[in-house]
């Protein structure tokens, strides 16, 4: 990652990464935005989704049933309202995750 670059495009980083690499890699990702850096991830990975600042769903479905914008805002907001396929399974996957101390 070099120094000059102010915006990062990643599309689909954890593909092939095991749980704990997802770790190290959302750290990286933590220190390129307290850097002052822009990150865009396109990702499925329910842990990344999670951990984002904001989410943009396209949809409503797949291929030709998709490509347009049916939710942008926080994770957290997403979740809450589960109006869409990706709401619905990142409310799951939160909701089954075990809490941890503080959290």
């Amino acid at each position: 990652m070099a120094e000059k670059g102010g915006v990062y495009v990643l599309d689909e980083p954890t593909t092939g990464l095991h749980l704990a690499d997802v770790e190290q890699l959302l750290g990286l990702l933590d220190r390129l935005v307290d850097s002052g850096k822009s990150v865009i991830v396109i990702e499925h990975h329910q842990a990344v989704m999670a951990h984002a600042d904001w989410i943009v769903d396209l949809g409503p479905g797949a291929g030709h049933d998709g490509g347009r914008i049916v939710f942008e805002g926080t994770p957290a907001d997403l979740v809450a309202a589960r109006s869409t396929l990706t709401g619905e399974h990142l409310a799951a996957y939160v909701g089954s995750r075990p809490r941890t101390a503080g959290a």
